[in-house]
């Protein structure tokens, strides 16, 4: 398809007919052959910067990016615009490994999603000879650095990757790095003279940030919540945490779900939808949901439980306000915060004869022999090896995070892939086939329902063919595997079950050496990251805006006046206020079910410089309620 500009391109397909700031001048970039550096903040439209040039460019565009999750769901989302894209990472199976090689090397894909472990394999990039590759994407681009805050050493594979199409630029995006970190990016991916380098301002003036500080958590999450209004996303760091919350907000008369990585795919999308259609207000999760959630509209992000990073903070609280409208992030936090972060240096850290016990434990627990198990990958349930061997997970997860950075293993739990389906036999061959009533029924159901199931896996959901055809999920599952060894279909299960995939053959373990690199600088600059996030939450010197913007090297010359510091400065400032002005705007607003700012100094005929602080006065209190359209309402019960 030929597109006579980018703009043409995104009328298309996505149907806008203009771009977003700093989006124009980065696919032009791209599209005249500079590496390309682009930070570009949540909810800043990263992905059209490499979607709408590799529609343009004549070959391949291949993405590298760490998530297996978001990989499937930007290529599902490319496909129903209409965009041919596939994607490859090490759950999936050699037949539906080779059919996207194929497509990739045929031509007949735009966009190939990659899992930075594929290019750890030499063989793998030997197949990717004849592939006519036009721009290669670095998506999560700080997972390059060493100095970012989630460095992956399978990420130093991509220099294979330029090497064999020196001809293509390189285009690295990302949400959050530190002046460093960006530095950093640029000299791993061997940016050419001429590269360009793009940064939005890292400046949310619509988000207000704000710390409430209390020991009774939930208590305060119920006060913030009553005095918002319009969607929210409450941030929890446990699985157990996201439903005994959702469970109590419920009970209170706040409509909401819990969400983390154990549900079903099923469970997951329809409690996703449920928020994003604003049937349920309120989404309790753990930091697996957001990534490529862009809802417009959230009004409230909070963080029960606090982040490790202020990466990770800004990701987070980024979500709220995308709209532009007014919108809150709020922290709650007590004492015992300050602890947890503390803590979580030596859990990230064990020591490394910990480490190398954990190493030659799972080996052993996965029956891997000395020698063996390079490229394999082994199921790996964490919570059956932590039990067997009573072990702590937290601190058993950061070993083997450690020895992946180590280059022995690769923990992978961004596992949850759907049931899928593709016939591998020609039409004519089914009716010779000799299938019993159950096959029949479930293979006609199978033709009917998945459209394209002759040329590429369908996904399928094996709960809802069951319920349709009025049989057991275990007969439907026997039924499809019996097809499958008949060679009219290939099936593969549905697969949530951790791996660890091993790049290199297992070694003994007296040989096992974390290096400095990965051990002693990671900590210091883990020690680092908790310390500023630290600052943000129990340091009230300094505006809580101006604490993110230095921290990712920007220099504000004021305070951005909406957060709880600013606000709190501004009262002590304020001399003037006139007696009762509490009493006349309580009297005002309960006239009305709803007014506007303006209406209220109106009616008061006062300054606007005198009105809004008591206003906000009102508001911390929980006295008055600021509703999505930023008109007032009363909370009070008599006026």
């Amino acid at each position: 398809m030929n597109y006579q500009s980018p703009i043409d391109a995104l009328r298309r397909h996505w149907g806008y007919d203009a771009f977003r700031p700093l989006q124009a001048d980065i696919i032009d970039s791209v599209l005249n052959g500079a590496d390309t550096l682009a930070l570009m903040p949540t909810g800043g439209g990263k992905s059209i910067t490499f979607q709408i040039p590799g529609l343009m460019l004549p070959g391949l565009t291949v993405v590298v990016t760490p998530l297996i999750s978001l990989m499937k769901d930007q290529v599902d989302n490319l496909r129903e615009h209409d965009i041919p894209a596939v994607y490859l990472h090490s759950g999936l199976t050699r037949r539906e490994s080779n059919l996207a090689m194929q497509k990739a090397e045929l031509g007949k894909v735009k966009f190939l999603y990659l899992s930075p472990e594929r290019l750890m394999n030499e063989r793998f990039i030997g197949e990717m000879k004849n592939w006519n590759v036009s721009l290669i994407v670095v998506d999560e681009a700080h997972c390059i650095s060493q100095w970012g805050y989630d460095f992956r050493p399978s990420y130093m594979s991509i220099a294979k990757l330029r090497a064999r199409f020196p001809g293509a630029p390189v285009l690295a995006v990302t949400a959050s790095a530190t002046p460093t970190v960006a530095d950093d990016i640029c000299r791993a991916l061997d940016f050419r003279p001429g590269a360009r380098r793009f940064s939005m301002s890292f400046a949310r003036p619509n988000i207000h940030y704000i710390v409430r500080r209390d020991v009774n958590k939930p208590e305060r999450l119920m006060t913030v919540l009553r005095n918002t209004s319009g969607s929210a996303i409450v941030y929890v760091r446990s699985r157990k945490k996201t439903a005994e919350i959702a469970k109590s907000l419920c009970a209170a008369g706040i409509s909401a779900e819990s969400y983390h990585a154990g549900l079903l795919p099923e469970e997951k999308d329809e409690r996703q939808q449920r928020w994003k259609d604003s049937r349920v207000r309120v989404m309790v999760a753990t930091n697996a949901f957001g990534m490529g959630i862009d809802k417009p509209d959230v009004r409230v992000v909070i963080h029960y439980d606090l982040p490790s990073s202020l990466e990770e903070y800004y990701q987070e609280a980024g979500r709220a306000g995308r709209d532009g409208k007014p919108s809150f992030a709020v922290a709650i936090v007590s004492p015992r915060d300050r602890t947890t972060l503390r803590r979580r240096l030596e859990e990230a850290f064990p020591p490394r004869e910990f480490i190398a016990a954990v190493y030659e434990e799972a080996c052993l627990h996965i029956d891997l022999c000395l020698g063996e198990g390079q490229y394999k990958l082994f199921d790996f349930d964490l919570e059956e090896f932590c039990t067997r061997r009573k072990l702590w997970p937290a601190t058993v997860r950061s070993a083997l995070q450690l020895l992946s950075l180590a280059g022995y293993v690769d923990f992978v739990e961004d596992v949850d892939a759907k049931a899928r389906v593709m016939a591998v036999c020609r039409r004519e061959e089914l009716y010779a086939m000799d299938f019993t009533p159950v096959q029949e029924q479930v293979m006609v159901y199978l033709l009917r329902s998945c459209p394209g199931i002759f040329a590429d896996y369908v996904n399928i959901s094996e709960t809802v063919i069951a319920s349709h055809l009025s049989i057991h999920p275990d007969v439907l599952y026997q039924t499809l595997l019996e097809l499958s060894r008949m060679h009219a279909i290939h099936y593969v299960p549905r697969r949530q079950q951790p791996y660890l995939y091993f790049p290199s053959r297992r070694i003994e373990t007296r040989h096992v050496s974390i290096p400095r690199e990965v051990y002693d600088v990671r900590r210091q600059r883990m020690q680092e990251r908790l310390d500023a996030m630290e600052r943000l939450a129990f340091d009230d010197a300094d505006c809580r805006a101006n604490t993110i913007l230095r921290y990712f090297g920007d220099n504000p010359a004021n305070g951005c006046g909406t957060c709880d510091v600013c606000r709190d400065r501004s009262r002590q400032q304020r001399h003037d206020a006139p007696v009762g002005i509490d009493d006349s705007l309580r009297h005002v607003i309960g006239l009305h079910p709803s007014i506007g700012v303006r209406e209220l100094v109106n009616a008061l005929n006062m300054r606007e410089e005198t009105v809004i602080p008591a206003l906000r006065r009102l508001v911390d209190r929980g006295e008055v309620k600021i509703n999505p359209d930023n008109t007032l309402t009363s909370l009070c019960k008599h006026h």
